[in-house]
């Protein structure tokens, strides 16, 4: 089992009423709770389509961006690092999702302590190494920690700088394989995945930058037809999820679930 895109479990949480109180870069207008319940419904089939359990969480109101569980843990094949997260109104959510994930991992669990902040928004794991970008939400000290923690588990830790303007390293780029990445050129060009293959995003597309290799799909945002023909063309089942209102809120196809 290739253990950067083969999976066995997901776990994601359905969103909130609270949702339209979001957190968000730029207010384009409030998420439609109706539709990110039928786009959620949709990923999640998409997940279970390749034999994968997933656990759906219910919806966790006190925290408007709890759908978005990416952020919360980094689950590799022998622990599971429970995340500190950069902007304060999400802290809580960690606490909330630990338990699930000891179910899972027991005792092979480690966190991120203050003053760290980390998200894994900001984490690419890859066939070779961790790649874990700067951010607003993840600092020098969090960066730190986890490659200490992650260290004594085997893994190699690369940190690597988000251009500005850019909220995760992953809303630019998402991995296809062990050694292929989807990525804007605008964050490719900071030379960060040197000696990887690179598949750049289509001008005018950059935003379905953000897509998961899961099992033997690639699951992308609906509406970027250019970029999900490339990668039809370079051999991958592409599977597309209107993402029309998580995008209100700087979420993707990473954001909505922790995989392992």
């Amino acid at each position: 089992m290739n253990a950067t895109f083969e999976f066995r479990h997901a776990v994601t949480r359905k969103p909130a009423p609270s949702i339209i109180d979001g957190l968000r870069a730029e207010d384009t207008g409030a998420p439609d709770l109706e539709q990110m319940l039928s786009d959620h419904a949709a990923y999640v089939s998409a997940l279970r389509s390749t034999g994968a359990e997933v656990l759906e969480l219910p919806p966790l109101d006190t925290y408007p961006d709890a759908v978005f569980v990416e952020d919360t843990m980094l689950c590799l094949p022998s622990v599971a690092v429970a995340m500190r997260p950069g902007a304060p109104s999400r802290q809580g959510e960690v606490a909330e999702m630990s338990p699930h994930l000891q179910a899972f991992y027991g005792e092979a669990m480690a966190e991120i302590t203050t003053p760290g902040t980390i998200e894994g928004g900001d984490i690419l794991v890859t066939g070779r190494e961790i790649l874990v970008g700067l951010s607003a939400r993840t600092n020098h000290e969090g960066v730190t920690q986890l490659s200490d923690i992650v260290r004594e588990h085997g893994h190699s830790l690369r940190r690597v700088d988000t251009p500005e303007g850019i909220l995760h390293f992953k809303t630019d780029c998402g991995l296809l394989d062990a050694e292929t990445i989807l990525s804007t050129t605008r964050l490719a060009a900071s030379g960060c995945f040197e000696g990887y293959r690179v598949l750049h995003v289509p001008e005018g597309e950059e935003a379905a930058g953000n897509c998961i290799r899961f099992n033997g799909l690639v699951i992308m945002a609906a509406g970027f037809p250019r970029t999900a023909e490339m990668l039809d063309a370079h051999g991958y089942e592409v599977v597309q999820i209107n993402n029309s209102e998580c995008a209100k809120l700087d979420g993707g196809m990473s954001c909505l679930s922790l995989r392992f």
